[in-house]
């Protein structure tokens, strides 16, 4: 299975990712886990690039584009050959936030950015994305507080430096997306104990693996 991790800043995608990935592998389900953007070698050069605070001048479709181009690369040469070697793949990010952030956070036409995605894609998708939902005030307050590997305060991204109003047209972005198809989407409250959020994931993930 492709499953995606989708959320705003803070939302605690990362840490969930590596609990799940980590009770998958108890569990006997091979995993790859990997992110968007920077998945690649190349795909790495890129993410520096997009989340750098000094690019503020990187214009909106300028910054989609790279967005496109990272994940054409990461599907091909990551995403797609581990699921045909037969393993779950868990990713941080993927095609809805593109549809969040570019779309309606910053106000390009979604229309325009399916087209773009079936057109280099062929409109692949995950077989389940999970929404870690909570409020931009409560996500900016944590990412805020993050702390880096070496204990140091974490740098923010350019993203992070957005205005609060930005975070709230993802948000609600994301909470259409989920809307529009709720086959694919399950949306978690993010706004619990980790631990609460990590039992809520693996219960929905179990219940597709194991039905």
């Amino acid at each position: 299975m492709f499953i995606t991790f989708e959320g705003i800043e803070g939302s605690g995608k990362t840490t969930q990712i590596r609990a799940i990935a980590k009770a998958l592998a108890q569990d006997g389900i091979p995993c790859r886990v990997t992110r968007e953007p920077g998945g690649t070698d190349i795909g790495a050069r890129i993410r520096a690039i997009l989340l750098h605070p000094e690019n503020k001048d990187l214009v909106h479709k300028a910054e989609l584009l790279m967005y496109m181009a990272d994940r054409v690369q990461h599907v091909e040469t990551v995403v797609r050959p581990a699921l045909n070697r037969g393993e779950t793949v868990l990713c941080d990010r993927y095609l809805d936030a593109t549809l969040a952030y570019q779309g309606y956070g910053r106000g390009l036409n979604v229309d325009l950015l399916w087209d773009l995605h079936r057109l280099v894609l062929n409109d692949f998708k995950p077989d389940l994305t999970l929404l870690l939902d909570l409020s931009p005030e409560i996500g900016l307050s944590r990412a805020w507080r993050r702390i880096d590997a070496d204990g140091e305060e974490a740098e923010q991204t350019r993203f992070e430096e957005e205005a609060l109003g930005f975070h709230e047209r993802v948000r609600a972005g994301y909470l259409d997306l989920a809307r529009r198809e709720p086959e694919r989407f399950r949306i978690v409250d993010a706004a619990r104990d980790p631990s609460r959020v990590q039992e809520a994931v693996l219960e929905i993930i179990n219940g597709i693996l194991h039905p």
